[in-house]
């Protein structure tokens, strides 16, 4: 399966781990349930790690954890919830996460741009979706008003 990841479509590299599946030779991203359960054992494992987020998990929870995962992969449920904005902002801005952060699911092409805008840098749509018909979603506004996590400053403070 291929996904979008910093403007380009790729090979997807990560495996997502089910709360009861053996745990195989390979980067895997695990659930915030197994995380808690098995925190230990999957850090012996000796793998690239990644950690699957819903829209409502407290990431307060996990900050301490975050130099463990070279990926935060935020589930999108549903395409009209948008806790998960707020998810990428924060683990970007507030808790200086630098590693991919992937939306995964139920999102649409219109809200791409604006993932972008608060450090996603991964897109996984849900089955069906062409890649090639979402990747220009990334680039079609040229000029960016608020500041956000790829701009500091709005426009009005930055040079001309």
């Amino acid at each position: 399966m291929e996904i979008i990841k910093d403007g380009q479509i790729v090979a997807n590299d990560w495996r997502h781990l089910s709360d009861d599946e053996a745990v195989p030779e390979q980067a895997v991203t695990v659930s915030l349930s197994r995380w808690r359960n098995e925190k230990d054992r999957l850090l012996g494992q000796g793998i690239p790690l990644g950690l699957r987020l819903n829209s409502d998990d407290p990431l307060e929870e996990i900050v301490d954890d975050l130099k463990h995962f070279s990926i935060i992969v935020l589930e999108f449920r549903q395409f009209t919830d948008g806790r998960s904005f707020s998810l990428a902002r924060l683990l970007r801005e507030r808790y200086g996460f630098d590693g991919e952060i992937r939306a995964r699911g139920d999102f649409i092409r219109d809200q791409m741009f604006f993932l972008t805008r608060v450090g996603v840098n991964a897109f996984e749509p849900k089955d069906g979706q062409n890649l090639l018909d979402m990747l220009p979603a990334l680039t079609e506004f040229t000029v960016k008003y608020q500041a956000a996590v790829d701009v500091k400053k709005p426009l009005r403070g930055r040079p001309t």
